[in-house]
């Protein structure tokens, strides 16, 4: 790989409106090699590692980022954003990692019925996306989170959801209270726990 290319990498990622993967970054560089870019993509990752900027992926595109120890330096007066109930976080939760799971297979885990208004919220977030319809009587519409889910939690793919390598070895199907508690550490939206009583009829079976 030549400096050439690790340098038309980093120009092309700074002048992207949004983040862009291997294969959109090796079109872009008139069809570099794709093993060439990846192999471009983790020196760069390197260079920024203990920069104020760094070089991540989230969910097989790439972007920069403010290091994370860097931003209270950088905290400003913010538009106050709207907190997820705890019946939305449930729902958040379950689709992270049910993917991709109708609105039935939802009701059916929490065990309550599920109002089309908290998979509009989620979805207003940028959050959950319609991802199509089950091949199944009714063809139900099927949701999945999006990137912007993966970037807001930090994750670099659905691999790194807390818990989920141990979930799916003991064959859990129902991990809505340790997900809901893992969401409610991760994310900067969630309710605090304390309000569990605030919408009982959107509880959780356990």
């Amino acid at each position: 790989m030549s400096a050439d290319l690790e340098r038309a990498l980093e120009a092309a990622l700074f002048a992207a409106e949004e983040p862009m993967s291997a294969e959109e970054l090796a079109g872009f560089l008139r069809d570099a090699p794709i093993e060439d870019v990846r192999e471009g993509l983790r020196a760069l990752a390197g260079h920024y590692e203990a920069r104020g900027v760094r070089l991540v992926e989230r969910g097989g595109r790439w972007h920069f980022e403010t290091a994370p120890d860097l931003a209270h330096f950088l905290r400003r007066e913010r538009e106050q954003v709207r907190k997820l109930s705890r019946a939305a976080t449930e729902v958040l939760a379950i689709v992270a990692y049910h993917e991709p799971v109708s609105r039935a297979e939802i009701e059916s885990i929490r065990g309550v019925q599920t109002s089309s208004g908290t998979l509009d919220v989620l979805m207003e977030e940028g959050w959950v996306r319609i991802a199509g319809r089950r091949e199944s009587p009714g063809r139900p519409t099927i949701y999945a989170t999006t990137p912007a889910f993966l970037d807001h939690f930090s994750l670099a793919s659905r691999r790194d959801l807390p818990g989920i390598a141990e979930l799916r070895a003991a064959g859990l199907l129902d991990p809505v209270e340790d997900a809901y508690d893992d969401l409610m550490g991760m994310g900067e939206c969630a309710e605090d726990g304390a309000e569990h009583g605030a919408d009982q009829g959107d509880q959780a079976d356990t």
